[in-house]
């Protein structure tokens, strides 16, 4: 490439200072920096001094990749050829310096710009002032922007902005309305971000109807919400069950102009799924295409996962084949360009090990290690727990060897590794009496309370808990969860406990009673 581009320009004549940035500015956004660099070498070899443009366009590509260190050897290049720095360069710095090295480092920076007589304007300013929030020192950043008259710069609403915003995260509401009225009184006048961040915020912490009001005030001030203002409301509605108030306000949203965004709808979609209405969801999803909205990858990771949560799992894979429609949720998303995540692959692995499809749940395993997707640590432990619940020794013993070689199993999936394990080695070898399927079993044919669990063991022992289980039709981990969660919502498990050992099983203290599936 390198031969070709120096070829052509050898037959069209050497390039000016303009061509050189151009090129350059081309290869930084193509992630070609070090190709960038040889270019810079070969015009000054060529006798084209860079100007203070080409150095800013290095460094500024640098600093976005996180290459501070060599965005400041680029500094340094630009000085030693006598070329001065901007205002952009240093502000540029700054930024970066912010992200990278903290606070301290920033001020130092632009104290040296202020030592080269280089005077900051209000993007220098604003980056210390959220420097400055982001680590917390917000009443530093307020005290900074009290200074600003005094250096010849007038706080702009940006700047009031990224303040409130920092407030009011530390739920300093009382500093944050002194705040905005001083930025009134200042004659710098609330925009739509500002309203948007007390509208958020109120939301956040609970106080959705003052969020409204805020909203009618901003209405009422002749500021025009955009999609960011209603997004938290839609929010807040969903999470707090008032899916129709979220609705209505997504079409309130449409009369008054403001077109929905995806994150509205996918909001949206979620609230759907959680709430059963999956073939709500579906057709809303249907509809995305042809309002100018398309879905993106939250969206089909929404539905894919809402499509196998969605109330009743024997319905789920019974009656409406909802993980038939996420695997077709999941083709559609490949064909419309979008390549499925780590997270997607996950999702469809749990719902298929959720309605115990276990082999297509390992089919999908193999095809997203097969189109390049490398599962992390919960496509395994999900489908290792599927697997060890449904009894197949071999293979979660398999799928275990291969998560451990990976080298990096946190102590939480250890945990989880261990129950699922357990219950292959301890339920699946022992006399039926143990299985809480065949307590459950015992539940369905006769009669008698969590309350009694003496006589519910005796029950099960006397009859037989094999021909129990199977009688009364309910998966393992399902019947250890619903016991489980029975015992444990009457605090009857150490009565439960003592049953088992009293009825003469063998009890073993490395094993809990009522694991589950989970």
């Amino acid at each position: 490439m390198s031969q070709k581009l120096f070829g052509s320009w050898r037959f069209y004549g050497e390039p000016d200072v303009f061509a050189y940035n151009s090129v350059i500015s081309g290869l930084c956004k193509a992630n070609r920096i070090e190709f960038a660099t040889k270019v810079l070498g070969r015009m000054q070899n060529r006798g084209c001094l860079p100007d203070v443009v080409t150095y800013n366009i290095l460094i500024g590509s640098l600093c976005s990749r996180g290459k501070l260190g060599l965005a400041m050897k680029v500094l340094d290049h630009l000085l030693e050829d006598n070329c001065l720095p901007t205002i952009i360069t240093y502000t540029i710095l700054i930024e970066a310096t912010i992200i990278q090295g903290g606070i301290g480092e920033a001020m130092k920076l632009l104290d040296e710009m202020l030592s080269k007589g280089l005077r900051p304007d209000m993007y220098t300013y604003n980056a210390i002032i959220r420097g400055l929030c982001k680590e917390r020192m917000v009443d530093q950043a307020f005290d900074f922007l009290q200074s600003l008259p005094s250096k010849g710069c007038e706080p702009e609403v940006v700047s009031y902005n990224i303040l409130l915003r920092a407030l009011l995260y530390q739920g300093r509401w009382e500093d944050g309305e002194k705040l905005v009225a001083e930025m009134t009184s200042r004659g710098c006048e609330p925009n739509v971000v500002t309203y948007s961040v007390l509208i958020s915020s109120l939301c956040h912490d609970g106080k959705v109807e003052d969020a409204v009001d805020v909203l009618k005030v901003m209405m009422d001030r002749g500021v025009t919400p955009d999609s960011y203002s209603y997004d938290p409301l839609i929010t807040a509605f969903c999470k707090e069950g008032r899916l129709d108030l979220a609705i209505k306000l997504l079409d309130y949203m449409v009369t008054k102009g403001c077109t929905p965004d995806i994150v509205n709808y996918n909001t949206i979609l979620g609230a759907l799924c959680k709430t059963g209405s999956a073939n709500q969801a579906l057709k809303l999803f249907d509809k995305l295409g042809t309002m100018d909205c398309p879905p993106n990858v939250s969206s089909y990771n929404t539905m894919i996962s809402g499509l196998w949560n969605s109330g009743n799992r024997k319905k789920l894979w019974e009656w409406d084949g909802m993980m038939e429609e996420a695997m077709g949720l999941l083709r559609d998303m490949e064909s419309s360009g979008f390549k499925p995540s780590v997270i997607t692959y996950n999702t469809v692995i749990l719902g298929f090990s959720k309605v115990h499809r276990l082999y297509e749940a390992i089919d999908v395993l193999v095809e997203m290690v097969a189109k390049g997707c490398c599962p992390n640590e919960t496509s395994y432990i999900v489908l290792i727990q599927g697997v060890a619940y449904a009894g197949w020794r071999s293979e979660a013993i398999e799928l275990t060897n291969a998560l451990v070689a990976r080298n990096s199993v946190s102590k939480n999936s250890l945990r989880r590794l261990d129950k699922a394990l357990l219950f292959v080695d301890y339920y699946c070898d022992r006399e039926p009496v143990m299985m809480i399927t065949a307590v459950l079993g015992v539940g369905r044919h006769l009669s008698f309370s969590l309350d009694n669990p003496i006589t519910m063991i005796e029950q099960v022992c006397s009859l037989g808990g094999q021909q129990c289980s199977v009688k009364a039709g309910i998966s393992w981990p399902r019947a250890n969860r619903i016991l489980t969660d029975s015992i444990r919502q009457q605090k009857k498990q150490n009565s439960y406990i003592r049953a088992v050992t009293d009825a003469g099983v063998e009890k073993r203290d490395d094993v809990q009673f009522g694991v589950g599936y989970r």
